[in-house]
């Protein structure tokens, strides 16, 4: 089992893609589109990462405000889920993404890459970083899940 993470921009969606042990988040590729409003091709290429990574869940940034208020994003992003939903027949999970492009910028200054350079890769990077919070969150429930059987045992 595999599971997809995705980062939806107006013109970009970030894709990244789990190990099968669902440990490691790994960035797979930018999907772009000429316009906000077309997502015939974009659906279709996620179709066929779904289909060549045998993904079996979708983690979707959801992109809340800092206030934790939802703004017009969180609106599309929803729909887009929905979207989703209905053509491959997975679940999607709202994921929040906060910081998630900010932590990705952050992480290529420190890396040395150029700022011209930067917009190239964000997407795909906050779409790793929205799905390794997610499998660390599986991962933190899982080991909470061991150590309450744990202290039942005693």
């Amino acid at each position: 089992m595999r599971i997809m993470g995705l980062d939806f921009g107006s013109r970009t969606v970030g894709v990244a893609v789990s190990d099968g042990l669902l440990l490691t988040a790994q960035g797979l590729e930018i999907v772009r589109r000429e316009s906000e409003n077309k997502l015939r091709k974009t659906l279709a290429r996620i179709e066929q990462i779904i289909s060549e990574y045998e993904v079996e869940k979708i983690v979707l940034g959801y992109p809340k405000n800092m206030n934790n208020t939802e703004g017009e994003r969180c609106a599309k992003t929803v729909e887009f889920k929905e979207m989703l939903e209905r053509r491959t027949g997975l679940t999607v999970v709202l994921w929040d993404e906060r910081l998630s492009t900010v932590a990705a910028d952050r992480l290529m200054m420190e890396s040395g890459v150029r700022r011209e350079n930067r917009k190239k890769y964000v997407d795909q990077i906050a779409a790793t970083f929205i799905l390794q919070g997610y499998l660390d969150s599986i991962a933190m429930k899982k080991d909470n899940e061991k150590s309450e059987k744990g202290e039942e045992e005693e």
